[in-house]
């Protein structure tokens, strides 16, 4: 966990000259354009007070401030408590009480507010400045005493819980207890009586168990507040977070005091929580709900059953008026949907916070059409505060947010959706089990190529080792199947065919439910929601269109991916894998026999069973993208990916090809590599054995050549993986073009097509001027090309990339989002280099990264033609590549 906020070159921050902000009616000191330095909250207060809208009084202390706790060792600086002691004075003025005056208590709230909504992710503490003196002066002020030691028994339960350290189940019990004694159902039964002793109870509870009196000094409880808001910025739920949306620990917090209003001072109170628009939907309809006589935490922490805000019309129908008329005074104001905190004392009414509302994806969507409607909001703004990667919840069935769960483990969201089925652990077993009508989750330590028919079986994937870019967690991206990679908490025994986490034991044909949109693994099943994509999903897919500069292809190796693909608006295919073509029961006997051959004869003769089989897989992904373009990467991986692996496997492939086990046995060995990702692949096969290359290029110039006679057009692109030479792609080109210019003659047809490379080594990306001089177009292969240039292993680097993240080493894990200061400076520098050789040439990305929205604005930004990803990817892509655009512009302008 990280414990510093220190910036890159580890100096000490500076002093900020101002770091106490006073707000209130007629002089605040922010607004909402300081969000840096007030967070949100605080901006949107001193905003609201500039607006005439009813807040009630108070000061922020800045996230500068934050990061000078840290830099201490976790100790509030000597140089703040003046200014916050000035701050709190201007409010006692404001207020007309005093802060600890035991005869007119002013009580203030503490509130975390970082620059980035984080709800529920850091603490609050109310009514704080309560003591056995003040709560008397309260009763007094007040006139009602139940009030006045309700809000002191409250605030006891929350300073001990967030600031002392104290288990706050441990207080809860108690009052469950006294309850239970009393036979009361609700609190608000319990007398002041019964208060005053809870009281009491309270306070004996947290000295036996912090061994630290409750503290009576209000200043002190001030200060001790203060610090837990900072300290809260570092929790574990704070962190992983802020892992989840990316947001940089050297953001810091900001902390809020303000002064106390009450909505438990009796039945003319209430509190609520309300949404200017419905967030699951993003129907125009003012959505929320409140309580009378409560407390804000009473309302979100479900104490008691709130109602709906329409009865507030009922209840109390003037402070209502007032609150429709603030809350479209502040959607205007804003022109967004608006989250909305408010209390009502005494019948009058007091707003708490506004916020930009958190949303479903369909409800983003429809509030974004509804508000270009509305001439709120132009078709760009729409576009921009759209977060592409959201639409992952459109595209993919959901786990029920209302389902009860048992949370088993959490790996890496490799793939997202929502899915359950019986547990198996091997490919065969997933292929015979669903062939029963059973819905399976294959359940591996990690899967190769050779399980790709039990992933197809699937309904879903969770693996115990790997990556966000393994092999797992591309495939199924590919597939839009479901995945949990690199779940390193769960053991995996093959043997026994159990899978062991958290004291469970779970066997074969057990239900689990995964949840691959954030990586958890539940018990059983549990209730899914399917995805329904309406028209504002294309209404936003049409304006993103006209907005990017960006084309998004895909990353198809088989006609249903490419269907899939081309319905999300695919522009073409930008990786074809031929390598997952070869695994199909019918044809991975003849791929072994070609690599176990002992000479070229043999060899040919395997490839000649392969050549229709591609032609045919070819032909098919053409016709389905009429006239986009289609790059089809010729053989990648090592050849020991292709064999069998078991002696029983090996036995009943060298019967069914007529060979001797032993000799077959033999040459599987000779495959063997002690690093197989830099050993003998890509381009260096063909180098090697140029008869596999000829015969993929005469397959893809044959299905070219049958489709152009069909009266389609088309422009295939033929890619050269792995090179690392210019001299390599010399002769590979040569090879390729002579066997292409070969088919042309022999069936009578001219077609254009392309010759090209990967460039997914970092010496071709330095020498790519040299390479350019052999290549029609460049593909960024970024996927191999961070393994290389960082010496990280995509497979075996999950299980300790997440320590690199929440340590701030990585900002993001390298290969979920390019690191644009290396990997990246990799790719300018082959996009420029290569384009000093050739101007026109066409430059894409096919890695991963294609899919990754802060990637995507990287690509658009050094100039690349096209973005390639998983067919799921690409609306995510398309819409990601116009925020780039759109950007772009602005920084330009």
């Amino acid at each position: 966990m990280q414990t510093q906020m220190t910036g890159k070159t580890g100096t000490k921050t500076q002093i900020p000259e101002k770091f106490v902000y006073f707000f209130a009616a007629g002089e605040s000191e922010g607004n909402a354009g300081m969000k840096n330095t007030l967070g949100g909250k605080g901006a949107n207060l001193a905003e609201m007070t500039s607006l005439g809208i009813p807040v009630p009084p108070g000061f922020t202390i800045s996230t500068d401030v934050c990061a000078h706790y840290y830099e201490a060792g976790g100790k509030l600086p000597d140089w703040l408590k003046p200014k916050a002691l000035e701050a709190l004075a201007r409010v006692e003025k404001k207020i007309q009480k005093k802060f600890g005056d035991a005869a007119d208590p002013l009580l203030v709230s503490v509130r975390s507010g970082a620059r980035a909504s984080m709800p529920g992710m850091m603490d609050t503490i109310l009514n704080l400045g309560l003591n056995d003196q003040t709560v008397e002066g309260l009763a007094k002020t007040s006139g009602n005493p139940r009030f006045a030691w309700d809000s002191y028994r409250r605030f006891i339960q929350m300073y001990s819980d967030v600031v002392m350290g104290m288990n706050g189940s441990m207080l809860e019990v108690t009052l469950e207890d006294l309850k239970d004694e009393k036979k009361y159902k609700l609190d608000t039964e319990m007398t002041i009586d019964d208060l005053k002793v809870l009281v009491k109870k309270f306070k004996d509870l947290v000295r036996s168990s912090t061994g630290q009196a409750f503290p009576n000094d209000p200043h002190e409880q001030l200060w001790g507040a203060i610090s837990a808001v900072f300290r809260s910025w570092m929790t574990p739920r704070a962190i992983t977070y802020r892992e989840l949306h990316s947001i940089p620990a050297a953001w810091g917090t900001a902390v809020n005091i303000q002064s106390m209003v009450f909505g438990n001072m009796g039945d003319d109170s209430a509190t609520g929580v309300a949404f200017t628009r419905d967030p699951s939907t993003g129907v125009k309809k003012f959505y929320g709900e409140f309580l009378i006589n409560a407390q804000g935490e009473d309302v979100v922490a479900g104490i008691r059953t709130p109602v709906p805000i329409s009865e507030l019309a009922i209840k109390m129908p003037e402070a209502y008026q007032q609150l429709v008329e603030i809350y479209q005074k502040l959607e205007k104001h804003y022109r967004d949907m608006q989250d909305i905190e408010f209390t009502i004392e005494r019948n009058k009414l007091w707003m708490l916070q506004t916020r930009n509302g958190k949303r479903t994806a369909a409800a983003a969507l429809q509030i974004a059409c509804d508000m270009i409607d509305e001439k709120l909001i132009s078709n760009e703004e729409a576009i921009l505060r759209l977060d592409p990667s959201s639409l992952d919840q459109l595209l993919h069935p959901t786990l029920d947010p209302k389902a009860e769960k048992t949370q088993l483990a959490k790996g890496l969201p490799a793939s997202p959706g929502g899915v359950h089925g019986q547990i198996v652990f091997t490919s065969e077993e997933a292929v015979e089990w669903r062939e029963q009508g059973k819905k399976v989750v294959l359940v591996r330590i990690e899967t190769s190529p050779e399980d790709i028919a039990g992933m197809v079986a699937a309904q879903g994937i969770l693996t115990t080792r790997g990556g966000m870019t393994s092999h797992a967690a591309v495939v199924a991206r590919g597939m839009g199947k479901c995945c949990v990679a690199g779940c390193g908490d769960i053991a995996v025994d093959y043997n026994a065919k159990t899978m062991k986490v958290k004291g469970y034991v779970l066997k074969q044909g057990d239900v689990i439910t995964l949840d691959g949109g954030t990586g958890e693994v539940f018990l059983g099943e549990v209730k899914t929601i399917q995805p329904q994509l309406s028209g504002t999903f294309d209404r936003i897919m049409k304006i993103a269109d006209t907005a990017r500069r960006l084309k998004v292809r895909t990353n198809a190796d088989t006609p249903k991916d490419a269907e899939t693909a081309r319905g999300f608006g695919a522009e073409g295919i930008g990786l074809c894998r031929t390598e997952h073509m070869f695994f199909g029961a019918d044809r991975i006997d003849a791929v072994r026999e070609m690599i176990i051959a002992d000479n070229t004869m043999d060899r040919e003769r395997a490839l000649a069973k392969l050549l229709p089989m591609q032609r045919s897989d070819f032909f098919e992904l053409f016709k389905i993208m009429k006239g986009y373009p289609v790059t089809i990467r010729l053989l990648d991986p090592p050849l020991h990916e292709f064999v069998p692996h078991t002696d029983k496997e090996i036995e009943e492939f060298a019967k069914r090809v007529s060979l001797d086990m032993g000799s077959v046995k033999t040459k599987i060995q000779a495959l063997h590599e002690f690093n197989p990702m830099l050993g003998h692949r890509g381009c260096r096969l063909a180098i090697t054995f140029p008869e596999i290359y000829r015969m993929q290029a005469r397959a893809i110039a044959e299905a070219a050549a049958d489709l152009v006679k069909s009266g389609a057009s088309l422009e295939p692109e033929i890619m050269i993986p792995l090179i690392a030479t210019d001299k390599e792609l010399e002769s590979l080109r040569d090879l390729v073009v002579k066997e292409v210019e070969k088919v042309q003659t022999e069936k009578g047809v001219k077609y254009d097509y392309m010759v090209g490379t990967m460039i997914e080594l970092p010496r071709a990306a330095l020498t790519a001027d040299q390479i350019a001089e052999h290549a029609d177009f460049f593909s960024f292969g970024t996927n191999d090309l961070t393994q290389t240039t960082l010496g990280l292993s995509r497979d075996d680097s999950g299980r300790f990339l997440g320590s690199y993240v929440s340590q701030g080493i990585f900002a993001k894990d390298p290969f979920v989002s390019i690191d644009q200061g290396g990997v990246g400076l990799l790719v300018k520098s082959g996009v420029d280099l290569g384009r000093r050789t050739k101007p026109d040439l066409k430059t894409g990305v096919c890695g991963e990264h294609g899919g990754d929205p802060d990637s995507i604005e990287f690509f658009n930004s050094v100039g690349l033609d096209y973005v390639s990803c998983s067919p799921y990817r690409v609306p995510i892509a398309r819409l990601a590549a116009a925020r780039a655009a759109l950007q772009a512009a602005k920084t330009k302008h």
